[in-house]
């Protein structure tokens, strides 16, 4: 049950992996792209999951015709906006999209600097238009490797204005956080705020990495954290927030299933644990249907789905004044 007198907020949701099945047809017809499919049903086996994938980079091949249809700035801005309309559709307050500019570019060869910019003209235009507040979260795509990653984090700053926080996400395996070390450290001297995946493909030596040695304020899924005793209290103990992503957990495989989750022990040990989307548009769910049955399938009675809600305003990267704000406008409605 999703409280309303609380707004609903969604702290951990790709920007790129948020592209409507009709936008990707169209996209495609109108720059001779070749699409596998060619109307929605046919199209959907192709970037939607209806099964457990074997791992995490399984998952993430889905975003193949996601950002294959980012074919210039004007593509880019379109899906950015539609993001934007997305949230409103599913009742969302506010949202911090998060996107690799790099990964976006790749397909088509973008400027990733002109992807930053195309995706803050269409969120501000989204924003205008529904209300929803949104902010931007620039990610750092392990998987190119570290000196990719210096040129991502250079279009970032390059836009430093544009975001609030910087992430690590892709191929937690094979591109620990150590690597990584000095990017993070560039992030913190410009005073963006940090928040990394781990303890995803990786163990909770990697939440530790991450906490310790990259200034992670936030922690993104952190299925493994359970694995350490020791970790899970200094979760609780330092207010750490935990980006709970339930759906696409149990499709990649990182949890058994919702029951076997690790999200009842974070609230139990007083974790400050929020519930998110993640990809919707590769998992076919929405944040509503986190809420209404992907968490009580994990076992949260309903006041602790409610804390899970009011952690999301607690840990957001808003300043205390945006956070009463958004109270305010919420209980105005």
């Amino acid at each position: 049950m999703i409280a309303p007198d609380l707004p609903l907020i969604d702290l951990h949701r790709h920007l790129d992996g948020c592209v409507r099945l009709e936008t990707i047809l169209d996209l495609g017809r109108q720059h001779g792209l070749n699409l596998p499919a060619w109307d929605v049903e046919r199209l959907r086996p192709y970037v939607q999951v209806s099964e457990a994938q074997p791992g995490i980079m399984a998952f993430i091949a889905r975003f193949e015709w996601m950002t294959g249809v980012m074919v210039n700035a004007d593509a880019v801005r379109r899906i950015a906006f539609e993001n934007v309309e997305d949230l409103q559709r599913e009742g969302v307050h506010y949202a911090e999209l998060r996107f690799s500019p790099l990964f976006m570019a790749e397909p088509h060869h973008l400027d990733p600097v002109e992807v930053i910019d195309a995706v803050v003209d269409g969120v501000r235009a989204g924003c205008q238009k529904t209300g929803v507040r949104v902010n931007l979260i620039g990610i750092l795509s392990r998987t190119y490797g570290v000196d990719a990653c210096w040129k991502e984090l250079r279009a970032i700053l390059a836009r430093r204005e544009a975001f609030v926080a910087v992430d690590l996400a892709g191929d937690e395996a094979r591109f620990p956080g150590s690597l990584f070390v000095e990017h993070f450290k560039a992030v913190r001297d410009v005073g963006l705020h940090v928040t990394v995946h781990a303890g995803e493909a990786a163990g909770a030596e990697s939440i530790w990495q991450a906490l310790h040695e990259l200034g992670a304020e936030r922690i993104g899924h952190a299925v493994h954290a359970p694995e350490d005793p020791a970790l899970m209290d200094v979760l609780a103990e330092r207010g750490t927030g935990v980006e709970v992503n339930l759906t696409s957990n149990v499709q990649t495989t990182t949890a058994p299933s919702y029951a076997g989750h690790p999200v009842r022990q974070f609230v139990e040990r007083g974790i400050r644990a929020t519930l998110n989307s993640d990809d919707p548009g590769i998992s076919g769910i929405n944040l509503p249907y986190e809420y209404t049955v992907a968490a009580p399938a994990a076992g949260l009675t309903p006041e602790q789905i409610r804390q899970l809600q009011r952690n999301a305003l607690e840990v957001a990267f808003l300043t205390p004044a945006e956070k009463q704000a958004l109270m305010k406008s919420c209980q105005a409605e």
